[in-house]
């Protein structure tokens, strides 16, 4: 019989976690919203629109979309990039007083007209240094080889590893939950974690972090002291891939698409899509992190929980809530690129905010800190790059009471390949992740033990 794991707060605290739900501008949502759309307007006063750069005909375009990379500058800190993100604009890249965006040529025409200064990057700009060669969606695997390789660990590790489907996407797909555990079968009483995977189509490179991960585990159980300890006393569950039918559309023509949403239909508009990572059921669209437009890459969807695919996961997150006690403690949300770890909350700059104490943001930070120490990434809170709303990780601290961290992978900039780095770079990069993975497992239990406050959080 295993130790039961200690609760991370007192049951009266994670109850209202678990039951707040403010999906209306809050005084701070409304300050930020207020701020973005007076320094978009401050923007448009001084900035001079240039004509189309005639670098745009040259500069390489995505099959299909017609989607390309262009630096936006001029941009000075976080409330300018949040401004420039209120409109629609999904940033891509946060430079010293640049940013860089994905973007059409009407989406790049509309920014010119708000007065932002847009250059295309040319196509060598995606990739420089690093022995760097083209990535190609053969560098990875696709939807269905990953269904097959998580078939096959489960068939070598029946006693270790399970899969169930948990919901379907848009389109049908499965969308499945991988559990890793010594006694896989029994729901035992100990610390769960969560790690998910791309949510957003382009950024492959987090389904491959999910099959290193669940090759790490698998196979140093019983022979790596640290990881057969873990599996004993941990409950670890993997989502390979949030977003099964973006992924498929951004690589199944053959040459990559650069698609971030879903592929859910929107009523009344020819755009599809919807950012799953706006779509959760948190200050969903409060504070200008997000488009009301189907059009836009960081479009909300109709209503939180919309796609199907965000439903399926937080339903997911709801079903492990045991006797009253949410039991995954702590997640990573794997996202490309920046080489970032991040934590809540991204609706506003305040460190400290309702449902979040100085005791939770010094243990995020602590751990993040740890965490980054290990991979080299950069830690911080999400906001201090830009305001975003209704995201994953917001909802996970919020609703569930989840110790919720966004890793952005490799590479630190376009120069490494942007969304798509080249297949050689894989094993590296994800195995680069291995410690920083392992430190949230083994503070799973107590992340308040970070900032010495175990006895008073987890008796």
């Amino acid at each position: 019989m295993r130790t039961p794991r200690a609760p991370q707060a007192s049951p009266a605290s994670r109850t209202a976690r678990r039951t707040r739900r403010t999906r209306r501008y809050g005084a701070a949502g409304a300050a930020v919203l207020s701020l973005a759309l007076a320094l978009t307007l401050g923007t448009q006063a001084t900035a001079v629109p240039g004509p189309r750069d005639a670098a745009d005909a040259a500069a390489a375009a995505t099959p299909d979309t017609g989607i390309r990379q262009y630096e936006v500058t001029g941009l000075r800190g976080a409330p300018e990039r949040s401004a420039l993100a209120a409109t629609g604009t999904a940033i891509d890249e946060v430079l010293h007083n640049s940013v860089l965006i994905s973007a059409d040529a009407a989406e790049a025409e509309r920014l010119r007209a708000l007065g932002y200064h847009l250059t295309p990057l040319p196509a060598a700009a995606a990739g420089s240094g690093d022995g760097f060669q083209a990535a190609a969606p053969s560098d990875y695997h696709t939807y269905a080889s990953m269904r097959a390789v998580v078939d096959a660990t489960v068939a070598r590790h029946p006693d270790l590893v399970s899969t169930e489907v948990i919901g379907r996407s848009y389109e049908g797909r499965d969308i499945i939950a991988v559990k890793v555990s010594a006694d896989v079968a029994v729901d035992e009483d100990e610390p769960e974690i969560l790690f998910t995977h791309n949510q957003h189509a382009r950024e492959h490179l987090t389904v491959e972090m999910a099959l290193f991960t669940l090759e790490e585990l698998t196979s140093g159980y019983g022979s790596d002291a640290r990881i057969t300890r873990l599996l004993d006393t941990r409950e670890i569950w993997l989502i390979p891939s949030v977003n099964p039918d973006g992924k498929t559309y951004d690589t199944e023509s053959g040459a990559f698409r650069s698609w971030r949403k879903n592929r859910q239909p929107n009523a009344g508009s020819s755009a599809v899509g919807t950012d799953l990572n706006r779509n959760w059921d948190y200050m969903w669209g409060c504070c200008g992190g997000s488009s009301g437009s189907a059009s836009s890459a960081t479009y909300r969807g109709a209503s939180p929980e919309s796609g199907p695919e965000t439903r399926v996961v937080a339903d997911f997150v709801r079903s492990r809530v045991v006797g009253g006690e949410q039991q995954i403690t702590a997640h990573i949300d794997f996202h490309t690129y920046g080489e970032l770890i991040l934590w809540p909350y991204g609706y506003t700059y305040a460190d400290t905010a309702p449902g979040l104490t100085a005791d939770d943001r010094d243990a995020f930070a602590a751990v993040g800190r740890a965490m980054a120490a290990s991979n080299g990434y950069t830690p911080q809170q999400s906001s201090d790059l830009y305001i975003t709303d209704g995201s994953i990780g917001d909802w996970m601290w919020a609703e569930e009471g989840i110790f919720s961290y966004t890793f952005e992978m490799y590479p630190r900039s376009a120069s490494g390949g942007g969304f798509y780095p080249p297949g050689s770079v894989i094993d590296r990069e994800t195995a680069r992740n291995r410690e920083a993975v392992l430190i949230l497992l083994e503070n799973a239990d107590c992340m308040y033990r970070s900032i010495g406050k175990e006895a008073q959080y987890c008796p």
